[in-house]
């Protein structure tokens, strides 16, 4: 077993933001891609209306997404919460418990590996 930890956030996109959303996610992407090697995949989707976004990130390990919270709430957490609304957080893997009391807020649902593979 892996020690990945990764998850699909669901979010609504405020009404009038959707600029606003692809600027923050530039940022953030570059962000991301620049200073967090444990930062595995880092993928942002939008609906063809543009009013939800799905934000899937996939990590190597709990140290790596504390790094990447440490830089998101630094940097971003302000923005991006007033951008987007969360409403589904869902979580796989194996995150440590302080992965867990740092994503608490989010209310997250966490899921059980039951089978399959990794390449």
């Amino acid at each position: 077993m892996n020690s990945n930890v990764y998850w699909m956030l669901e979010l609504d996109v405020q009404p009038g933001r959707e600029n606003d959303l692809r600027v923050l996610m530039a940022e953030m992407v570059s962000a991301t891609q620049a200073n967090e090697s444990g930062a595995l995949n880092y993928e942002w989707s939008t609906s063809a209306d543009g009013k939800v976004c799905h934000i899937y990130e996939r990590y190597a390990d709990s140290a790596a997404v504390m790094t990447h919270l440490g830089t998101f709430g630094e940097r971003f957490a302000g923005r991006f919460l007033e951008i987007l609304k969360p409403v589904r957080f869902v979580i796989y893997g194996s995150p440590s418990a302080a992965v867990k009391d740092a994503l608490a807020g989010f209310n997250p649902i966490y899921m059980q590996a039951l089978g399959g593979f990794s390449r």
